[in-house]
């Protein structure tokens, strides 16, 4: 079981690249991946984290964002580990944006 001053270190050495405002073009660095690009969440002609992002307000996508960080920093330990606490960075990082933006 991997400890949370391993995880942030992890965590430390990937980067994440914003190519420009929306969340939704997060990057680990290659077409899939399983925190930023999921491959069963790209099936349609948009993925699923912009269309929620296009109908949802600025309060409720907060609280999407909010909810999601809860979730993945409450299980991280015993269901994905790392992945989980790099999923939850991706929710944070977009909540920032967001907020950045108003």
């Amino acid at each position: 079981m991997i400890n949370l001053d391993d995880a942030i270190a992890e965590l430390s050495k990937d980067t994440i690249t914003i190519t420009d405002d929306s969340p939704t073009t997060l990057t680990m660095g290659n077409d899939y991946d399983p925190v930023s690009k999921p491959q069963h969440y790209g099936q349609g002609t948009i993925e699923c984290i912009k269309y929620i992002e296009d109908f949802l307000t600025d309060e409720e996508l907060t609280g999407y964002y909010r909810g999601n960080i809860a979730k993945y920093l409450h299980r991280w330990r015993y269901k994905n580990g790392v992945q989980d606490l790099e999923k939850a960075q991706w929710y944070l990082s977009a909540l920032v944006q967001l907020q950045n933006r108003k």
